[in-house]
């Protein structure tokens, strides 16, 4: 039953022998379907009460046969379709239901004759066994044309006129839009916190080179299946495909079930916040450490989520490997990420071994380290660049720098220190991204002091500051010595930072205008030396 498409365990036998004869006939090219399968087709919509549905190519041959249930029919998955905007499928979509339950051509059905750029779509309503209303809608008109039978038009003239009508008229292009994305999300919070929470998630989007078509908001309590509700999901589905986008992205971290069961409600790409990160990190990772890095966490994070749809992680390791008998795609999959995971962790510890080298030796001529921390996007990389004069790139996007920089400058005292750049922090981080740049953020846990950088500008600025010290804890540097900087202070009246400044022990730059960096340097010549007379005083020079 090659090209039965829908659940049939429940379907006695004698029908699923009826369906597999209803799926090797064969149709006169001349014709929507002939009057012999439709009128077999009624009698199994009146017996069973269930939709069918046909994909039958201009050569008449039945490509696919659709199962649905009562109120509706999924069609399977036809793949991408990008030729000329004039082009169609050259496929017809014969639909058979029940009158009952529809007298009228379901929206979602429309929606997959404009999406997937079909022949025609006609809609059959039975009633007792026999076809009742016939209606029929193409792609060269808004209007529904109802026919009396299903002999009434010449099909092989019909589809000329819809072609010709294609090639004249260059109407609006029925092409999917390549990573145009509806994002979703689910709080069981505030408004104010919902809306926070998402304009992040948009930012991550834009950052990821994402095309946004709608956002959706709900507020309820997370379901544990799948995300939002099932029936909220098919609406959602529908609007997705209603707006041309090919994608769905959760502001959440999907389970491996969750991500499964909306995977098969849907023939949309998935991705929540975590692969969203890691896909930005990916684009950003320009060394060969930060691509080592990425393609480690994105295993990691894959491996539980691989699933019969979705086996094909051969692209990794150059499809080679699929050795032992009775291996499925999918034991393949997973075997050939495991091999690659154990490969670069072996490279990620030898890359850790060399920082240690490093370290030491800069360690041994007493140059004391100090690390930029902060929220994504706080001006870390400007910061670097105003104080050892660099040339780091620095952009107004969040995670701008995957490959931590360090420069050295000098103290007006001329005595030596090193700044390094790190990776920003963010909400819900994924641990795979962490566990996987280890030997980075090694660099912060062996750092002397640590600059806590915040973009005061921003209203959420207090849950930003929190985030970051819970991943410095989550990270064992909770007690790691650090300076509070309020940057961008530019940005707010004097008033707002002098009542900031009071209420805080942190210091007020701009470091993109270069203002209080001198009270900076100064503050951290003279913590270095604090720090240096409660260790020992061989480790590095009097500052």
């Amino acid at each position: 039953m090659s090209k039965i498409f829908g659940d049939l365990k429940f379907l006695q036998s004698k029908y699923r022998s009826y369906l597999q004869k209803l799926s090797n006939r064969r149709i006169d090219s001349s014709k929507i379907i002939d009057l012999a399968t439709a009128r077999a087709s009624a009698k199994f919509v009146s017996q069973t009460g269930l939709q069918i549905a046909f994909l039958i190519n201009r050569e008449g041959k039945i490509q696919h046969l659709a199962l649905g249930t009562k109120k509706r029919v999924y069609l399977p998955d036809l793949g991408r379709f990008r030729l000329g905007q004039w082009r169609l499928r050259r496929l017809r979509l014969v639909v058979f239901a029940h009158k009952d339950v529809a007298k009228e051509i379901p929206r979602d059905l429309i929606t997959d004759l404009e999406k997937l750029r079909l022949d025609c779509l006609a809609f059959i309503s039975v009633k007792d066994e026999k076809v009742d209303r016939i209606k029929l809608a193409s792609l060269d008109t808004d209007e529904i044309k109802e026919l009396n039978s299903v002999d009434e038009i010449d099909f092989s003239f019909f589809i000329d006129e819809v072609e010709q009508y294609f090639k004249e008229k260059t109407p609006k292009s029925y092409d999917i839009k390549k990573d145009s994305a509806v994002l979703v999300g689910v709080y069981n919070t505030t408004a104010d916190k919902a809306k926070v929470s998402m304009d992040e998630l948009i930012e991550l989007s834009r950052t990821a080179g994402l095309q946004i078509v709608d956002s959706v908001i709900q507020r309820r309590k997370l379901d544990h299946k799948s995300v939002l509700g099932a029936g909220k999901l098919e609406d959602l589905v529908l609007n997705c495909l209603d707006l041309g986008a090919d994608l769905l992205v959760f502001d959440h971290e999907l389970s491996p079930s969750q991500l499964r069961r909306i995977t098969e409600m849907t023939e949309l790409r998935i991705l929540d916040r975590s692969m969203l990160i890691l896909d930005i990190f990916a684009q950003r990772a320009k060394s060969k450490e930060g691509k080592i890095q990425v393609e480690l966490a994105q295993l990691k994070y894959s491996l539980p989520r691989l699933s019969d749809k979705e086996s094909g992680l051969s692209r990794l390791t150059g499809g080679i490997g699929g050795r032992g008998p009775g291996e499925t795609k999918l034991e393949i999959g997973r075997r050939r990420a495991r091999d690659r995971i154990s490969d670069l962790e072996k490279k990620i510890e030898k890359i850790s071994m060399q920082r240690s080298i490093r370290r030491e030796r800069r360690q041994s001529r007493g140059v004391p380290v100090i690390s930029i921390v902060g929220y994504t996007n706080a001006g870390k990389s400007t910061l670097l660049n105003m104080i050892t004069k660099g040339e780091v790139l620095a952009e107004a996007k969040l995670f701008a720098t995957v490959d931590p920089s360090s420069r050295r400058m000098r103290f007006p005292n001329d005595k030596e220190v090193v700044f390094v750049d790190t990776v920003g922090f963010i909400r819900d981080l994924p641990k795979e991204l962490l566990a996987a740049f280890k030997a980075t953020l090694e660099e912060v846990r062996e750092a002397d002091l640590l600059i806590h950088l915040v973009d005061v500008s921003e209203d959420d600025f207090r849950r930003k500051i929190e985030i970051v010290e819970n991943t410095l804890k989550d990270l064992d540097l909770g007690d790691k010595q650090s300076i509070l900087v309020f940057n961008k202070v530019d940005l707010l009246s004097n008033i707002e930072v002098r009542s900031l400044l009071n209420k805080t022990n942190a210091l007020a730059i701009s470091a993109e205008n270069r203002v209080g960096l001198a009270e900076l340097i100064s503050t951290l010549q003279k913590k270095l030396l604090d720090i240096k007379k409660l260790r020992d005083p061989g480790r590095f020079t009097e500052l």
